[in-house]
């Protein structure tokens, strides 16, 4: 990978152009507009895809740089994400000004220790659509940077990526060259970690015959392996635009809080793009299913009105508390003023608990930033950290009392993992006990935990080969799971007792974990027409199964599972 980066980030600084704009939007302006017919939206590299798979990172996954674009006219809002993010990691602002950014820092009490200034041409403030996105070969080895052409004939922000290249070594793939020439926006997707991600399907209008970009005309199919060779995603969701979010970037509405987990803006019945998200959100719960093989879990969070209790489809701009940033045990969200802001607020500490919550101001008269169509996830980017400790876990929800809890992840390293530990304790106490994980295979760890009468509070710790240690959630143990201890239904049952397919979508074989399933089961796997193509019975009443997929499976198969309890049904999707 270091090659790719050599080569091809020196021949990008040779054409970088000196441009730094006054204020643009999100949107085009009217220049651009007239602009656009007649812009090359191309770069001047040659780079094919990685040569082994590669995974993206999810943004809840740690990171080592936080990166800023510095606009003048927002010092304030800028200030702010640096003294958090500070906290955190280190700061990559792109600025030609680093001495005048510097002072600004410096006299709002913010020590430069770990910021990072790159002297580089640009010209707008959105640096999550044109910067670029992190992937890791082979899950958790060498990591680089994939970056599309960005969908603005803004040819500095476009160039930007090389910058943040060049400056950190980090190796740099493009989507320049056809037929792998593609437009998208870091806006516009977002990732599981797990090769899943979601986009409007405005990647597919930027991306069709007829283009206004000059890219090659592309399929749905070839959108997906394009964004399979350079990113890993292997099922790529893609929902409708909706009608008053001009610039239909799913961060405005929409954010991935874990594996499983969809953190949903709401309208008032009817209002703005309220209908249309609550339909794209139903058309996911009724076709996909999270990386383990379980219904997405779903969140509402109220968006706000404007001062006059206007929304969108009034007029109003598109304020939401959804276009927020992970950086590491920090969470920066978007406010407007503290009547509506203080229950999202608390709404997010409440689903994120440990989380470092910062609310900023993105909506007041001296900095209206929110006006320009965007927020703060539109403003940041992040690169992971060299050498993840990447810890999967599917959070368990339910227990029966008096009964055996088996708590398993999947942890990974590229030095390998030297031991993991289960930490818990009963809610309200203060003590965690500490039990070690057994290695499993497959780079699986797993250990039993036993549940009385009380809910459970915990967490999963790992250590590396290197040394290097991490918990996940990543703010434990001031952050953890619950457990809620206690009778089960039968859906309980089958959601806490039989979970997965992991991975999900999968090529050569999926897990399923077991419970405490009494009695033995029966597996079947069908196809989508109802062909059954396997069939065993099973004793396995805890742990895992493993399940073979042949090379002739293809789509959506379903795996169901029979025993006393019931059936239940878990959806797979074979590539």
């Amino acid at each position: 990978m270091k090659t790719i980066f050599n080569k091809y980030v020196a021949l990008g600084l040779l054409f970088a152009t000196s441009l730094v704009s006054a204020q643009l939007p999100k949107g085009f302006t009217e220049t651009e507009k007239e602009l656009i017919s007649n812009y090359q939206f191309v770069k001047y590299t040659m780079t094919p895809p990685p040569s082994v798979p590669v995974r993206a990172a999810a943004e809840w996954e740690e990171i080592e740089y936080l990166v800023i674009t510095w606009q003048n006219n927002y010092d304030g809002i800028l200030t702010q994400i640096v003294a958090a993010g500070v906290q955190e990691c280190k700061v990559v602002i792109t600025t030609q000004n680093q001495n005048a950014v510097a002072n600004t820092l410096i006299n709002a009490g913010v020590a430069l220790t770990n910021v990072i200034f790159l002297d580089r041409d640009w010209d707008s403030i959105w640096i999550r659509d044109y910067a670029g996105n992190t992937i890791y070969e082979n899950e958790v080895g060498d990591r680089a940077l994939t970056d599309w052409i960005y969908n603005r004939p803004r040819p500095n922000d476009d160039t930007v990526p090389f910058g943040h290249a060049m400056l950190l070594d980090i190796p740099l793939y493009v989507t320049d060259t056809a037929p792998n020439d593609l437009v998208n926006t870091g806006g516009n997707y977002m990732s599981d970690g797990l090769g899943n991600a979601f986009a409007s399907e405005l990647i597919l209008e930027e991306n069709e015959p007829g283009n206004p970009y000059n890219v090659s005309a592309k399929t749905e199919e070839q959108i997906d392996q394009i964004m399979e060779d350079y990113m890993g995603i292997q099922n790529y969701i893609k929902m409708q635009a909706l009608p008053y979010d001009v610039i239909n970037h799913i961060d405005m509405h929409m954010k991935l809080i874990d594996e499983q987990t969809l953190l949903v803006s709401r309208y008032p019945q009817g209002v703005a793009d309220g209908p249309q998200i609550e339909a794209n959100i139903q058309e996911v719960l009724d076709n996909e299913v999270s990386a383990f093989g379980t219904p997405y879990k779903v969140n509402w969070i109220d968006a706000p009105p404007s001062t006059s209790g206007n929304y969108p489809d009034n007029g109003a701009y598109y304020r939401t508390y959804t276009n927020a940033v992970f950086v590491n045990k920090t969470i920066l969200v978007p406010t407007y003023r503290p009547n509506v802001d203080n229950p999202a607020l608390e709404k997010w500490r409440d689903l994120m608990p440990g989380y470092n919550v910062v609310g900023i101001d993105v909506d007041n008269q001296g900095e209206n930033l929110i006006s320009s169509l965007g927020a703060i996830h539109c403003i940041t980017h992040s690169i992971g950290v060299e050498n993840p400790l990447w810890s999967v876990h599917q959070a368990i929800p339910t227990a029966p009392e008096n009964s055996s809890i088996t708590v398993e992840a999947s942890i990974k390293h590229n030095s390998g993992i030297a031991n993991a530990s289960v930490f818990y304790r009963e809610q309200g106490t203060t003590t965690y006990q500490q039990a070690p994980m057994s290695f499993i295979n497959n780079d699986i760890w797993s250990v039993d935990i036993s549940a009385q009468t009380t809910n459970l509070e915990y967490y999963i710790w790992a250590q590396a080969t290197s040394g290097k240690t991490l918990s996940r959630p990543i703010v434990a143990p001031q952050g953890y799971w619950t457990i809620q201890v206690g009778e089960l239904g039968t859906t309980d049952f089958e959601y806490a007792n039989i979970t997965g397919p992991f991975p999900n979508p999968a090529k050569e074989s999926v897990r399923f974990r077991f419970t405490d399933v009494p009695g033995g089961l029966r597996v079947t796997i069908t196809n989508i027409l109802g062909q059954v193509l396997y069939e065993k019975q099973i004793t396995q009443e805890k742990g895992t199964l493993t399940l073979e997929l042949q090379d002739n499976w293809r789509g959506a198969l379903f795996a169901t599972f029979t025993g006393s309890f019931g059936s239940t049904t878990k959806k797979i999707l074979k590539l």
